[in-house]
């Protein structure tokens, strides 16, 4: 059946294909994200069990609005100006990302892409300011572990 077949690899090797990926092509993957089946039960009961997909538009539409205001453009396209512009942590935040580019071995770029991820997050969230919260989320977006 098309469709159904599951990855038949083992974890052993899952992770040497991923290491052949190289370290530039995955600076530029700011997200990471397993998503799991969603049980066939779930699917035809008519229980609505999260966001409406109107709901997370208008969320997501509200967003765009406010980070046009802000700096003229999405965070996505900020350039690294406009990030020490509109991306601004406090102490305790500029020490988790001192511990995060240490212990993760972050490259410029992958720390540009986690701050514009962790300014989205709190932009989604209607906060004017980018929280350990919100870095420690977008650190976890970007080295979320699917194998």
């Amino acid at each position: 059946m098309l469709g159904t077949d599951r990855c038949r690899c083992t974890p052993d090797m899952v992770r040497r294909y991923k290491n052949k990926i190289s370290g530039p092509l995955l600076d530029r993957i700011d997200l990471q994200v397993q998503v799991n089946p969603v049980p066939g039960k779930d699917l035809v009961s008519n229980q609505n069990k999260g966001e409406s997909s109107i709901a997370v538009r208008d969320r997501v539409l509200k967003t765009r609005e406010l980070q046009h205001s802000r700096q003229g453009k999405v965070n996505g396209l900020l350039s690294a100006d406009e990030i020490k512009q509109f991306c601004l942590l406090g102490p305790t935040e500029q020490q988790l990302m001192t511990n995060a580019i240490e212990r993760l071995h972050l490259s410029g770029r992958a720390y540009h892409r986690v701050l514009k991820v962790a300014r989205t997050i709190a932009d989604l969230n209607e906060e004017p300011n980018i929280s350990s919260q919100h870095l420690a989320e977008a650190l976890g977006y970007r080295f979320s572990e699917q194998t």
